[in-house]
């Protein structure tokens, strides 16, 4: 998937628990993990807000394109 979530690293880099940024954002744990291993097909922007907001960060500190290798964008 060219999408990645980067959520865990961010959640490192701030010592802040998964638990905790359920809690501060109004999710369960478990739709937080279903985000962080990038099992969702969407995400509100009022929920990547919420996240930013807590972590206080940027949405591209959380998620980043990586192109997929083997695709042939010869056209």
């Amino acid at each position: 998937m060219p999408i990645v979530v980067n959520l865990d690293i961010v959640l490192a880099q701030r010592k802040m628990k998964s638990k905790q940024l359920a809690e501060a954002i109004g999710i369960t744990e478990q739709n937080l993990s279903l985000l962080k291993s990038a099992k969702v097909k969407g995400v509100r922007f009022a929920t990547l807000e919420k996240i930013c907001a807590a972590l206080n960060c940027q949405p591209g500190d959380i998620l980043a394109y990586r192109e997929e290798s083997g695709i042939c964008n010869d056209g």
